[in-house]
């Protein structure tokens, strides 16, 4: 599947009309920090000129709204900051509670793209290194033995490098959950290798904040 990662400070209408005319599965709107924009005004901006779900993709307990479709319920298991690891959880549990929001509980592993991220930025934490394979396919394992339902494999935002073929392949054979692809990716040879390799769902942000119709041709890729 495909989604497209939308930042609530740099919302563009157009990049919705072309998703509603290419293969694209949903939306996923927030991200580690939002410094001008409103996560409910955005999600409710989408849901007026689209049908396609709208997931949310909190960077904290504040970016969440009944409005949505859903949420991925990120932790961010490649780092080490309890506060990203299991507080903002806490915080977050009787609002999304409350607001009866349907969740997907997500494994997030920051993988180094050779760029900081704002993810690394915010979070106050280190990527894991690409290098050391059979530490992140481990991370994986754990994931899933603690009962994660999907693993999100994460460059960062306008990564220099995508996350290798090599590694989601062979974590692939390691896990039996959905995995989900993000950081890097912004043309349809590289959707084609990251698709090939076993991911089931890639996420395109960056790119499109840069060129809105570079979607069109990402999509032929599915």
């Amino acid at each position: 599947m495909l989604a497209v990662l939308i930042d609530p400070d740099k919302y563009n209408p157009l990049v919705v009309q072309l998703a509603n005319q290419a293969k694209v599965a949903c939306f996923l709107v927030g991200g580690s920090k939002i410094e001008t924009g409103d996560i409910a005004k955005t999600v409710r901006a989408i849901k007026k000129i689209s049908k396609i779900p709208v997931i949310l993709f909190p960077g904290d307990e504040t970016q969440l709204t009944k409005d949505a479709d859903g949420l991925l319920l990120l932790s961010l298991l490649s780092g080490r900051n309890p506060d990203y690891l299991i507080e903002k959880h806490i915080k977050a549990a009787p609002i999304i509670k409350r607001m009866k929001l349907n969740y997907l509980s997500t494994a997030y592993l920051l993988i180094d793209g050779g760029k900081q991220s704002t993810t690394q930025k915010v979070s106050k934490t280190k990527p894991l290194d690409p290098s050391n394979k059979s530490y992140i396919i481990n991370t994986a394992i754990a994931a899933e033995q603690l009962g994660f339902q999907a693993v999100y494999l994460e460059a960062g935002s306008g990564a220099k490098t995508k996350i290798a073929g090599t590694l989601i392949r062979d974590i692939k054979k390691q896990i039996n959950l959905p995995i989900i692809v993000g950081g890097g990716i912004d043309s349809a040879k590289k959707t084609r290798e990251v698709i090939l390799a076993g991911a089931n769902m890639v996420v395109i942000g960056n790119a499109l904040e840069k060129n809105v119709y570079l979607l069109t041709k990402i999509s032929s890729a599915f």
